[in-house]
């Protein structure tokens, strides 16, 4: 799963958050047991989201579609939505098709995108195995392929060293 990075340092290397999240399921439902990692449920999962998407240089929360809808972007680029209008809390990101298709297929409650290219986006549902953790990377991973596809003088950040302590 090439392509992947992190915000956080402590991920070993500059990038591999996703696909480090994904090659360790099992590890995650062992920590999970022992309690120490938390589950995120409910609307739970669009407030954890959303508390990562505000703390990304130059992301801005914006309503086009409506007070139902939270369409989070940066420098006019979409890279999260949140809505109930599906009848639960879910959370749309941006991804790479392969950690996209990874996602899927480690995860039962992560599916092709809501109303989006079902290649390049992925829906979060709250209630299974997603955690806090790989709910922040994620939405960073998101954030960062859509800031790579901005022009360099537009980006609020380097996407190939943000986070990696450099």
């Amino acid at each position: 799963m090439e392509g992947c990075r992190t915000a956080w340092p402590d991920v070993p290397g500059p990038r591999g958050a996703v696909s480090e999240a994904v090659r360790t399921v099992g590890h995650v439902r062992d920590r999970r047991a022992a309690g120490r990692v938390r589950s995120v449920h409910g609307t739970t999962l669009q407030e954890r989201a959303a508390e990562r998407a505000q703390e990304l240089p130059g992301a801005e929360l914006t309503h086009p579609f409506g007070e139902d809808w939270d369409v989070y972007k940066v420098r006019g680029k979409v890279f999260m939505l949140a809505t109930a209008v599906t009848q639960e809390p879910i959370v749309v990101l941006k991804a790479a098709p392969a950690d996209a298709r990874s996602l899927r297929e480690a995860h039962e409650d992560v599916s092709p995108g809501y109303h989006m290219n079902k290649k390049h986006w992925i829906t979060l549902h709250p209630g299974g195995d997603l955690d806090e953790e790989l709910v922040d990377d994620l939405v960073t991973e998101s954030y960062l392929l859509v800031v790579e596809g901005l022009p360099r003088r537009l980006r609020p950040v380097d996407p190939t060293t943000f986070g990696s302590g450099s």
